[in-house]
C-alpha cells in the first residue's frame, strides 16, 4: 500500500471543495410510544444515477443516524435553502441536545412515502429507501432509491459549504 496524506492535509485540501448542504432525516418508530425523529446535516451527498435514480449520503460510524438507518430504510432529504442557514448548524452539532427538542421550532411536515420528517422551505425534497449500504472507513455510504422528488420553494439560492463556513452563492 502507498503513502497516505496526513489528515490535516487531507482536511485543508477538501474544505476548498464548495458543497451543497442538506438535511437528512428519518423516523425512528421503535424509540418511544410514538417514536423519534431523527435528522443531521450533511455535505458530503450526491446524485449517483438517473436511471434508476438513486443518491449518496455519507454518515459517520457509530452516530445515532446510522444506527438508524441500519434498521430503518426509508429516509429523506430537505436541500436547505441560505435561508435555512440556522437548521444546518443546529443539526450540525456534536453532543447534541435531544432530536425532539432539534425539530420542536422547525416547520416540518411527514413524507408520504417515508414517514420522515420535510422541511418547509427547502429547495427540493427527496424521499429514499436505502438500497445499498458501504461502510468506507469512519463513514457508511448509504446509497437510495429516490421514491419521490419534488421542487416545492423556487425562493432563494442554496446553502453551501465552503472553508469550514456556510455560505451563499453570488
Amino acid at each position: 500500500m502507498g503513502q497516505t496524506a496526513s489528515i490535516d492535509d487531507f482536511r485543508a485540501a477538501l474544505t476548498r471543495l464548495s458543497a451543497g448542504v442538506v438535511l437528512v432525516t428519518a423516523h425512528d418508530p421503535e424509540d418511544g410510544p410514538r417514536g423519534e425523529d431523527v435528522g443531521m446535516t450533511a455535505t458530503a451527498f450526491m446524485s449517483v444515477s438517473l436511471e434508476p435514480p438513486l443518491v449518496l449520503v455519507s454518515v459517520r460510524v457509530g452516530s445515532r443516524m446510522e444506527e438508524l438507518l441500519d434498521r430503518q430504510p426509508r429516509w429523506a432529504v430537505s436541500v436547505l435553502s441560505e435561508s435555512q442557514r440556522h437548521i444546518a448548524g443546529r443539526f450540525a452539532m456534536r453532543g447534541r441536545i435531544s432530536d425532539r427538542l432539534l425539530f420542536e421550532d422547525v416547520s416540518y411536515y411527514r413524507g408520504e412515502a417515508s414517514g420522515a420528517p420535510v422541511l418547509g422551505g427547502a429547495l427540493a425534497i427527496l424521499e429514499c429507501e436505502t438500497e445499498q449500504s458501504v461502510v468506507a472507513g469512519d463513514h457508511v455510504l448509504a446509497i437510495g432509491r429516490v421514491m419521490t422528488a419534488r421542487t416545492p420553494s423556487a425562493e432563494g439560492g442554496p446553502l453551501t459549504y465552503f472553508r469550514g463556513r456556510y455560505r451563499y452563492l453570488a
